[in-house]
């Protein structure tokens, strides 16, 4: 039997949220309900109708683990399976970087252009390359990803999303196993340089992979790969979208002026930081 205290789901969430909140949480309210619905196999918007009504054991019981991994900093998308990303709903686990708003930028700067190719390297859960594909349903894509384990979640999100007859996922790092050209080429890579780890929350820094987080340096690793690989594999007037951190901007573009590339632009996000860096190949 349970030994869990049986309140109305009201009281559960109210009690939750606190925990939350004592525990440096920074949205508790929002956490404890996403969790609740969760809990109770029900969609968060009916969390209301259940309000006043005695939890079941079971749900109880649930509820009270789930929160219990809150409360030491388990993201929400990590405890719930899954993560909304630009509309559709992703699966994401520890093995792979959270899809977040901001990388929506980087979305919508590819989608403005047509394409009929496009390459995703560092594909993490898959989000970035599915919902192009998803969104343009005349492309398809390849996909690259250092972590197997990565490339089986972006396999499961391309499978959850219809588009798996049009794309190809392998483990690569960075260009070293891509062959063929692209119209479009897209990567969100890891830019957090070392010694600013110890700022990130305990969600990210304890909690989602180093790889795709920081390349142990200065953040900038990755951006030189790129950009002196992209040249081999971008198409004549092809188009480059690389996600950067808000003060990578000058540093990232100048490498990518060096290595050939044209029409370079500093792209905001909606909080108007800098967020993506575009280039083109070509006059």
């Amino acid at each position: 039997m349970s030994s869990v205290q049986v309140l109305t789901a009201a009281q559960a969430m109210a009690s939750a949220a606190a925990r939350l909140r004592a525990a440096g949480v920074d949205d508790p309210a929002r956490d404890a309900r996403l969790l609740l619905a969760h809990a109770a196999r029900i969609e968060a918007s009916r969390v209301t109708l259940i309000a006043p009504e005695e939890l079941d054991p079971d749900v109880a019981e649930r509820y009270e683990q789930l929160i219990a991994l809150r409360a030491v900093r388990v993201p929400v998308s990590h405890l719930l399976g899954e993560r909304e990303f630009y509309g559709r709903r992703f699966k994401v686990s520890k093995d792979v970087l959270d899809p977040r708003p901001e990388t929506e930028t980087l979305i919508e700067v590819a989608l403005a252009q047509p394409f009929e190719r496009v390459l995703d390297l560092g594909l993490g859960s898959g989000c970035i390359l599915v919902t192009l594909l998803a969104e343009t349903p005349q492309a398809t894509g390849l996909g690259v990803d250092l972590s197997e384990a990565a490339c089986l979640q972006a396999s499961a999100n391309a499978l959850l999303h219809r588009v798996e007859a049009r794309i190809d996922i392998q483990q690569s790092d960075w260009f070293s196993n891509v062959s063929g050209s692209f119209d479009l080429i897209v990567s969100n890579p890891p830019y957090i340089a070392l010694d600013e780890m110890a700022d990130l929350s305990p969600e990210v820094r304890e909690h989602e992979p180093d790889l795709a987080l920081t390349d142990g340096g200065d953040g900038l690793a990755a951006y030189r790969a790129l950009a002196a690989g992209v040249g081999a594999h971008l198409r004549p007037d092809g188009r480059l979208c690389l996600e950067i951190g808000p003060t990578q901007g000058p540093a990232v573009a100048a490498m990518l002026q060096q290595a050939g590339l044209t029409h370079i632009a500093i792209l905001p996000d909606l909080d108007g930081r800098d967020r993506v860096v575009f280039a083109r190949n070509g006059a």
